[in-house]
């Protein structure tokens, strides 16, 4: 791969020297959080994102070469290979060039073409290409035999042969690529006996966009409704133009000759060239949205399993219920269940039962937080529990996904012997402790925060997401005595069955003291802990640093520093009057740059700080249901999902509403997680209401607003405003049309 380096450098626009530390470390098995992290003095400090791309575009030039190799050899075993056919393969710098100077050289099924050159036209045809003044009927009467029967069926055989050749014109094609890029619209229609059955794609009964402007998630939507039978799709430009511009490379002169060579060329215009080019730039403009859409759904979920963590409290947990009542659970501070429960709410005669077990369960488990799930009858649920004045912070937490983690087999692994409400309980209660811990269990698609996720391309959407939770992982750090063996496999360097054998060790022998006895698990290798002793924490072990993101490797360096300044180590940790003394460039060495002693310090003065900010209580309104909501209303909301068209905004109701990219600030955005994050709470006005399609639209910046004269604003904080940038303004119907089965949900 390393062959590469040159290519990748000059493609991504950054330093050889550095991508080839990349290439080289990773060519050792290094991971990349490990190179982003530790290793910033030999590549000049290149994030994640930059490391990930040189490995992408490493990967994708192999891919090419590869290709190309196979080419050559192909054309070369057909003994066609020339001077000018090898500098034509030589200059192609992207695959499509490639595959279109390969193509009259590709095996292919039987054509007209090749029927009529084995009938022997093609020196009719070329005849004909050459357009001078001949009577083309008599000529055409030359080639005659028991194929051939008729002039004209000769005259039809010559002109497959041309539009063949017009096909695989390296040129044509060139052109007719731009020609797509710059004037190909999308075309959709709803098929004839399908307007009712198709109403979610009304939008696009009889639509047509530029394919160089339409977003993705209206290509998306599109090929839904196209794959599902409901819509045709068409991708082409004029063909007026499309004529015109092969003609300009094929015809010569205004004769008899020339009109055959017209005839085939549109020929070869409407049965070769638009239908394969339709299919490529469709499949080109899915890779594309697919991108567009794997890339929100990245970004949502890295998001979500950034959020807020409380921390270690002891919890009781509820997953809310009507009438199959409520499943409470208490968990101590490390997330071990302690107590299980039952309790009904929603029926009056129950409810001083179920006060009396909520109180005993606070008192006897020393409950400091409770939380709720956000469900099915949560915000009754959180009403109750307001009403009991338990002097507790009370949270309502997303169980999106719960139920898919109960019914796993980690969940069955974890709690054989408890009901699968128990264990949505749970993941209730540790979610509100640790969101990043809880969530890893879960498959990210089943988590809800993406654009139309079932449509993507599956495998890059799993390993994109793979990579998100590896990132997330790595950024915040694992607490080796207390992590999951889920948790523990995304850590660099270690995977699921080294984190299975961690845990079992950990439970054999007890707690670990020291990075170093990481070492003594079966299959974890100097390689390993090279990888990845730096993202393990052990608090209260035998060595400070163990508790930090300093990296062992490092330590003798932090040692120095200490001794230096007359103090020990565990003085130095957190100390700034004492780091400020320091003078790091004292310590470069060819294996410890500036770069890493700058990370050394920065983390010696707050060790082990949680990158995630700390959990708020927050509020909704007093309304309960989207019959409560009424146009006019300023209420508090918090975001859920972000779209390339907008975001979604939870008020408290079952229904979140949309916030239009149009109505989140008062200029354009070029993209909504520029101004919203999840889980952001924002105060929105409600713009428009419709229960019948179980709709909300919601602004946030009429919201910052005076209201309109009548609406009463609801309860609610005054958040930050978000911060204006410039966009395109999408359809509202558009972006509405996805609510009723929002992502899968």
């Amino acid at each position: 791969m390393m062959e590469y380096a040159g290519s990748v450098a000059a493609k991504l626009n950054l330093r050889q020297q550095d991508v080839n530390a990349v290439m080289e470390l990773l060519a050792e098995g290094a991971t990349i959080p490990f190179i982003a992290r530790y290793r910033k003095d030999k590549t000049g400090a290149l994030d994640e994102v930059q490391v990930q791309q040189i490995q992408d575009e490493a990967n994708f030039q192999k891919e090419f070469s590869e290709r190309k190799a196979f080419i050559e050899k192909t054309i070369t075993e057909q003994g066609k290979m020339t001077e000018a056919l090898q500098a034509k393969i030589n200059a192609a710098t992207t695959l499509a060039t490639l595959e279109d100077i390969y193509l009259p050289y590709k095996p292919k099924r039987k054509t007209k073409a090749q029927t009529a050159r084995e009938n022997g036209l093609e020196p009719l045809a070329l005849l004909l290409l050459e357009q001078g003044n001949i009577n083309v009927a008599a000529e055409a009467g030359g080639y005659l035999n028991e194929q051939v029967k008729t002039a004209d069926d000769a005259l039809q055989g010559a002109r497959d042969i041309i539009a063949e050749m017009v096909n695989e014109h390296a040129e044509v094609r060139a052109r007719m690529r731009r020609l797509f890029e710059t004037k190909a619209t999308m075309q959709s229609k709803v098929l004839a006996d399908k307007e009712q059955e198709a109403i979610k794609y009304k939008d696009y009964y009889d639509f047509s966009e530029p394919i160089s402007k339409i977003p993705s998630h209206r290509m998306l939507a599109i090929m839904r409704g196209f794959m599902e039978g409901m819509l045709r799709m068409a991708i082409s430009p004029e063909e007026e133009e499309a004529l015109m511009t092969v003609e300009e490379l094929f015809v010569k002169a205004d004769n008899d000759a020339g009109a055959q060579v017209k005839k085939a060329i549109k020929d070869s215009w409407r049965r070769l060239l638009q239908p394969g080019l339709e299919s490529e730039f469709r499949t080109a403009l899915k890779t594309k949205a697919d991108e567009e859409a794997i890339n929100v759904f990245a970004e949502n979920l890295r998001q979500l399993l950034l959020s807020s963590p409380l921390g270690s409290k002891r919890i009781l947990a509820i997953d809310p219920g009507y009438r199959t009542g409520c499943k409470t659970v208490c968990l101590d501070e490390k997330g071990a269940l302690l107590k299980t429960g039952l309790i009904y709410i929603h029926e009056p005669g129950r409810l001083i039962d179920a006060e009396h077990k909520i109180r005993a369960l606070v008192k006897e488990y020393k409950a400091e937080a409770i939380s709720i799930g956000d469900g099915t009858a949560g915000r009754e649920t959180e009403q109750f529990i307001k009403k009991l004045n338990l002097g507790l912070p009370i949270f309502l937490v997303n169980e999106d996904g719960a139920s898919i983690y109960s019914a796993s087999e980690i969940a069955r692994e974890e709690f054989p012997d408890e009901d699968i409400t128990i264990r949505g309980a749970v993941s209730i209660g540790r979610r509100l402790m640790d969101p990043l811990a809880e969530l890893v269990k879960i498959d990210p698609k089943s988590i809800g925060v993406g654009q139309y996720q079932h449509d993507v391309n599956q495998v890059r959407l799993k390993e994109r997401l793979d990579q998100t939770v590896i990132s997330c992982v790595n950024t915040v750090g694992v607490n080796l005595n207390t992590a999951s063996k889920h948790l523990l496999s995304y850590v660099s360097g270690i995977g699921p069955s080294i984190a299975e054998n961690i845990v079992n060790y950990r439970n054999e022998l007890g707690r670990f003291t020291s990075r170093k006895q990481l070492l003594k698990v079966p299959r974890l290798g100097n390689k390993a802990f090279e990888q990845c002793a730096g993202f393990l924490r052990i608090k209260e072990g035998d060595d400070p640093l163990d508790a930090s993101a300093v990296h062992p490797e490092a330590y003798a360096v932090v040692s120095a520093m200490a001794a230096d300044i007359g103090a020990d180590v565990k003085a130095l940790i957190g100390n700034e009057e004492l780091l400020k003394k320091l003078d790091i460039k004292k310590y470069i060495t060819k294996e410890t740059g500036e770069h890493t002693l700058k990370d050394i310090v920065n983390e010696l003065k707050k060790p082990g700080l949680d990158p995630r900010s700390e959990v708020q209580q927050f509020e909704f309104a007093n309304i309960y249901a989207i019959e409560d909501v009424k146009v006019g209303m300023v209420v508090p909301g918090a975001v859920t999902n972000i779209t390339r068209f907008g975001a979604f905004v939870d008020i408290g109701v079952k229904q979140d509403g949309l916030v239009h990219v149009s109505e989140i600030a008062h200029k354009y955005i070029t993209d909504p997680n520029e101004v919203l994050k999840l889980n952001q709470k924002v105060m929105v006005m409600v713009t428009e209401v419709d229960i019948p399609r179980k709709r909300i639209a919601l602004s946030i910046k009429q919201a910052q607003e005076p209201p309109p004269q009548g609406a009463k604003p609801q309860q609610g904080k005054d958040f930050n405003k978000p911060k204006p940038k410039e966009a395109k303004e999408l359809s509202m119907t558009d972006a509405l049309s996805v609510l009723k089965n929002k992502f899968g949900k």
